[in-house]
């Protein structure tokens, strides 16, 4: 975990190496402060010697100088690598998480991803900035002073060593006893971000639904437990303090009554007195910065774990060692394909798919909800990889090409749309960054977007909200066709994309699809049999398994199950899965 952190410094290892330098400088000047004054004391006041008492006073301006100073660049310094260092984690972070395949994203929540590269995140930024500074400052305080303090005087030393024990002890048992608090705590983050993000998203639904309340209690839940778990944990943490002051007090009262009676007896002077009870406050002041240190550090030890997590993650699907760069054309074909999600139940989702394709057939696929429909379609640009047999496209196995090489030949519009804040340009050219104005409006054309969106004030330029909330559903759905048609694949799969779009224009983009995309391959999921019953192949899929694969007209002869449904929704039965059980 340290080491897959560690990395992420990169740029700024000058700066980490720096600032502890400057705190190792800062703690000199400010330990050897207390020697200049006790002989000031000894040597000068008490003697009556102006000259040495100048002397000294010059020597000490110009430690307090060099320690401001010191302190002054560690503090920027240790600023700028602990910053340095959580851009680096968040842009890793969100970089590997591109590269992760659909089985990878599974393992996630979304508001567990968005809490890693937030919160997580600032917490190890100022455990790293604590670290740089304080780690380094207090040890090497505590230890100067200890031993300014032994060369003294050892008897009366005696007492911060003590009190050290004391201390280290108490303060082990308040860390192991909160530690456990706060590794739960940023658990619990998860479920505040996931009722904040939910809510907001669907905050139409929410107020359709008069479920403000409802929401409301479901956050303050949500926050009450991250406020439950820090309440536990701080008051463990609480005993910190009244531990350290009483150990403070105890050492002062302690060294003035025996540095006291020494003095009394000439086996102490004025001067050195005044020095051990100065040393006693850099020593109790280090202890209490590494109490803070500690804390720090198990606060935030959890969240190391959460984003090494993340970072160590890597992907499922691969390149081969010799990748095939070249898509021949849009030919498919399932070899017996059997396929299950890790994350689930471990049952197969798919049972021994056997079919071929040829290049620019249109498919359609129909079944019921949880047939598999949408899962068939994600092995053929290799979201998921296959348990056994094989899903070729243009001949070759898909674990053979380079993952984008396949990608870029693949075009899916899954079954929810996504649109981008951004003009409808912008969003089209996700297909073909480099797509000329006359190439948008053509796929536009051929999705049936074109006419709506010169009915908007800016045409093309309209600026589209997050999540495409300024537009309908049927909009959304076609303006995300005529992004994927931008890509120009060899393969275009609609999840079923058109579903919100009126019976009328679903014809027509089938009808544009014909006329205009005869070489490109098309596999369309629908729920409307009226909107497969023209393709060259339709599969029939109960339970994972293909139970119909042929033309209409050679499954309405051989398929009652078919049969059942097209008689079912032609007769204005309505939804697919009222169509007959098969």
């Amino acid at each position: 975990m340290i080491k897959t952190l560690s990395k992420q410094i990169k740029e700024y290892k000058l700066a980490s190496v720096m600032t502890p330098f400057f705190m190792i400088l800062e703690v000199i000047c400010e330990t050897v402060i207390p020697l200049l004054m006790s002989s000031i004391i000894d040597n000068g006041v008490e003697k009556g010697n102006i000259d040495h008492i100048y002397s000294m006073a010059a020597f000490m301006i110009l430690v307090a100088v060099v320690s401001l100073f010191s302190g002054y660049m560690g503090g920027k310094l240790s600023t700028y690598a602990s910053s340095g260092f959580a851009k680096n984690l968040r842009q890793a972070m969100y970089e590997n998480i591109q590269t992760f395949s659909f089985s990878n994203i599974d393992k996630y929540s979304t508001s567990g991803l968005v809490t890693r590269l937030t919160t997580d995140v600032s917490n190890l930024q100022q455990a790293y900035q604590m670290m740089l500074r304080m780690f380094v400052r207090a040890p090497s305080s505590l230890i100067v002073a200890m031993v300014m303090a032994f060369r003294i005087n050892s008897r009366l030393a005696m007492i911060y060593l003590y009190a050290l024990i004391i201390l280290s002890i108490g303060m082990i048992l308040i860390m192991i006893r909160s530690m456990k608090y706060f590794q739960q705590v940023f658990r619990k983050y998860d479920d505040l971000n996931e009722s904040v993000q939910e809510n907001v998203s669907s905050i139409r639904v929410v107020k359709a639904y008069v479920r403000e309340d409802y929401e409301v209690q479901k956050f303050k839940r949500a926050s009450k437990n991250i406020y439950d778990l820090f309440l536990k944990a701080e008051r463990a943490v609480s005993w910190q303090s009244p531990l350290m002051s009483g150990t403070v007090y105890a050492c002062i009262l302690l060294i003035s009554w025996l540095g006291a009676r020494m003095i009394v007896q000439n086996e102490l002077t004025t001067g050195s007195m005044m020095s051990l009870l100065t040393y006693c406050t850099y020593i109790l002041m280090s202890l209490m910065m590494l109490g803070m240190i500690f804390l720090m550090v198990t606060m935030s030890t959890a969240s190391m774990q959460r984003i090494a997590e993340v970072l160590n993650e890597k992907s499922d699907l691969t390149n081969p060692d010799d990748p095939v760069y070249e898509v021949k054309d849009g030919s498919v074909e399932f070899d017996h394909v059997d396929f299950a999600y890790r994350t689930g139940s471990g049952q197969n989702v798919l049972s021994d798919i056997n079919f071929r394709i040829e290049s620019g057939q249109t498919v359609g696929i129909l079944g019921m909800t949880g047939s598999g429909k949408s899962s068939l379609v994600s092995l053929i640009c290799r979201l998921y990889d296959v348990n056994n047999g094989s899903v070729k496209v243009g001949g070759k196995d898909v674990r053979e090409y380079d993952l984008d090489t396949l990608r870029n030949s693949v075009s899916i519009v899954l079954q929810k749309n996504e649109l981008f804040s951004g003009t409808i340009y912008e969003n089209l050219r996700w297909g073909d960054e480099n797509a000329s104005d006359e190439e948008c409006h053509k796929a536009a054309e051929i999705a049936q977007a074109d006419a709506f969106i010169r009915q908007f004030p800016d045409g093309y330029n309209t600026y589209i909200e997050q999540g495409g909330t300024n537009v309908s559903g049927g909009q959304k759905q076609r303006l995300c066709i005529a992004r994927a048609l931008l890509k120009k694949p060899k393969i275009l799969i609609l999840d079923d994309s058109t579903s919100a779009v009126d019976t009328a224009t679903d014809a027509k983009i089938r009808k544009s699809f014909r006329e205009d995309l005869p070489e490109m391959t098309k596999f369309i999921i629908a729920q409307r049999i009226h909107s497969v019953m023209d393709s060259d192949k339709i599969i029939l899929l109960k339970d994972g398994k293909i139970t119909g694969f042929g033309t209409h007209d050679e499954l309405m002869k051989t398929n009652q199950a078919y049969q059942e449904i097209y008689e079912a929704q032609t007769s204005g039965s309505g939804d697919f899965d009222e169509g007959g059980d098969f």
